[in-house]
């Protein structure tokens, strides 16, 4: 038996998520709904660059490339600016007399009277009577065009590179989260829902695939490209530049104004998309108990009411956040409007080109969204890092305890087991078995019976090792199960647990869990011993019918039958059976008591029964209370002495009668 079958009990646990799916996780420019925050921001980003480490050369490769396409496509705007130049400048140039120089054309001007225009002129690189050079603009425009492509190749080819190293990493977690889960003690299982679980496995590693993929980058990309927009925007125009960076300050001003209303909004629609899915996972869970009591229209008032209020929290979280772009949009256009008007003059005064006060202007634009995406891009890397966070939590979990070196095989099993001043406490504090000596002889059936909380599956769970025991020992054959590998001790035992386990898979591989290499006769033949032949014909592909995990298209009592009949095929030299057949009918339990005495015939088995009509037969009962066996014996010799059994055999027959 494997880790997974031996988990049955904790596998069907109903568990509820740790929170909702909830609203989008911001809304426009950066404005983002509350993001969880990590403990240990610096220490978590650490070692999530650690697993980037292995790929520092393709990710060097990815900086180069992230840093060639950035210059590629800064200098576009400046080549676009130096072809306008080239076009504005020929067509003034036409308009003057040929045959003279630049200076003889701007004294002429000036002498007519010209002056700002002479002003012009004599800034700009004109020749007088020289029209467009058409062919030098064509060359700059296919320079220009070469530059775009290039900067397209080098873009696309970064993105594919991250890609790769995304996929690679959380490649390595998800393979070092899943060795450790298999490494994990069942206390760990016990203590975490399975919602939880499986929130650290896939979502928190999904939110780090990608903002590896995605956020990284354009993090780098956004830094490269502020640095080298302003550059370009001071080599063009000092003053220009202060302009723009003076409104700075006021845009992040309002920007944070705006966003610190529109978290407290945001905070109120996660909470009432948190109301609104758990009432609604109620209400389906329960349906049928909803619509057995008449409780429909009270249901829908109720989902109304929670719907009403994510409405209007959502509705304000995303007004108010909305409200950042055109604010920035006003800004940007303000900005516009000033370096146009301010451009001109200096144009017509002859301190600067045409073709600059164009290029500056698309700097410009481009100058304000590294910023804003910067923003952004922090707060989903805090989302990321306490993601990577609880992933490294679960990592660091305490594990079971490693095999010995050289531990010991046991190939032929007689079924000789022994508990040898056994102690074990679930919590420190708490005890629970203190001091217990059993005793079970190779081929006997010992049932295990005790009010609920007495310790009955506690003493299976030792003996299976999913607990390690604080004192003593257990052994099996006299060889101390510690000095077993759990892979050679597990595949000893055969368990029939109270809550069952199925996967999505057909009838015939949820039979052959256990034992994959068995011929199709050995299953049906197992399958027929446990009367699950007779339902599986009913269906209309047999035992190739595709069951879901639920196993949805099959009763409770027939999932029993399915795992019962695992059990035969799996053939254990020990079989455990908790509570088998507490979800088959009556004449079923009968049938399934007589195949369960074939199987068990010859073989060690341990049989937790709360029904004590049901281990009668049984060769030893074990009478469990408070952690401590209180009697031991046959069911005559038991009901004889007058003890705790047979107060327990009484008061289970006055209910019966």
């Amino acid at each position: 038996m494997t880790d997974k079958a031996a988990i049955n009990r904790e596998s069907s646990r109903p568990s509820r998520p740790r929170g909702p799916v909830g609203p989008p996780r911001g809304g426009p420019m950066g404005a983002a709904a509350p993001v969880e925050r990590a403990k240990d921001f610096s220490g978590s980003l650490k070692r999530l660059a650690g697993y980037l480490r292995p790929h520092r050369v393709t990710l060097a490769a990815v900086a180069g490339l992230i840093v060639i396409s950035i210059i590629l496509n800064v200098a576009g705007p400046k080549l676009l600016g130096e072809a306008t130049n080239l076009l504005f400048e020929g067509f003034i140039g036409k308009q003057l007399p040929g045959g003279i120089s630049k200076e003889e054309a701007v004294e002429f001007l000036r002498m007519r009277g010209q002056e700002q225009l002479a002003q012009m002129v004599q800034g700009l690189a004109v020749e007088p009577g020289v029209g467009v050079d058409f062919s030098a603009i064509g060359r700059l425009l296919v320079l220009l065009g070469g530059v775009y492509l290039a900067g397209f190749l080098c873009n696309w080819l970064q993105h594919y590179l991250m890609a790769h190293v995304s996929q690679r990493v959380t490649y390595s977690l998800r393979e070092d989260v899943d060795k450790k889960l298999s490494r994990l003690p069942l206390r760990y299982y016990d203590r975490h829902t399975r919602g939880e679980i499986l929130s650290r496995v896939t979502n928190d590693i999904d939110n780090i695939a990608g903002t590896l993929q995605q956020s990284i980058t354009q993090l780098v990309q956004a830094a490269f490209t502020l640095i080298g927009v302003l550059v370009m925007m001071v080599v063009i125009s000092p003053l220009l530049t202060l302009l723009s960076l003076a409104l700075l300050p006021v845009s992040g001003v309002l920007t944070a104004l705006i966003g610190r209303r529109s978290q407290v909004y945001f905070a109120e629609q996660w909470d009432s998309t948190g109301a609104l899915n758990g009432h609604v996972e109620e209400i389906y869970a329960g349906h049928s108990i909803v619509q057995a009591f008449n409780r429909e229209e009270a249901a829908i008032q109720d989902f109304d009411r929670e719907n009403e209020r994510l409405f209007e929290a959502s509705f304000k979280a995303q007004f108010v956040s909305s409200c950042v772009r055109p604010v920035m949009q006003l800004l940007n256009n303000l900005n516009y409007v000033a370096i146009c008007v301010i451009g001109g003059m200096r144009v017509a005064s002859g301190t600067m080109r045409l073709g600059d006060v164009q290029a500056f202007i698309q700097y410009a634009r481009q100058f304000t969204q590294p910023i804003t995406q910067t923003a952004s891009i922090f707060n989903v890397l805090q989302s990321t890092t306490a993601s990577a966070e609880r992933v490294f939590e679960l990592l660091d979990e305490e594990e079971e305890l490693p095999d010995g070196k050289q531990p010991v095989v046991l190939k032929r099993v007689r079924g000789h087991v022994e508990f040898r001043n056994v102690s074990f406490r679930y919590e420190p504090d708490v005890p629970l078995i203190d001091n217990l000596n059993l005793e079970v002889q190779p081929g006997q059936t010992a049932a295990i019976v005790g009010p609920t909380g007495a310790g009955k599956t506690t003493l299976v769970n030792l003996l299976m090792r999913f607990y390690e025991i604080d004192d003593g020992a257990i052994l099996i054959d006299g060889v101390d199960i510690r000095d077993l590998t759990r892979d050679n001790l597990r595949k000893l035992f055969g368990m029939v647990l109270q809550d069952t386990w199925l996967f999505s898979g057909t009838i015939r591989e949820n039979l052959a869990y256990g034992r994959e290499d068995a011929a199709k006769e050995e299953i049906q033949a197992a399958a027929r011993a446990a009367y699950v032949d007779q339902f599986v014909q009913t269906l209309p592909d047999g035992y190739d019918t595709v069951l879901d995990e639920e196993g949805t298209q099959i009763s409770q009592g027939q999932k029993q039958l399915l795992t019962i009949a695992r059990a035969f095929l799996a053939d254990p030299e020990i079989l455990i059976l908790d509570e088998a057949t507490s979800s088959v009918d009556t004449r079923t339990e009968v049938l399934i008591q007589a195949a369960m005495a074939v199987l068990m015939r010859n073989r060690t088995s341990f049989v937790i029964a709360h029904r004590l009509s049901t281990i009668r037969n049984a060769d030893v009962i074990i009478v469990m209370n408070h952690g401590r066996i209180v009697e031991q014996g046959t069911h005559a010799e038991l009901l004889a002495a007058k003890g705790f059994y047979y107060d327990l055999y009484r008061s289970q027959f006055a209910k019966s009668a």
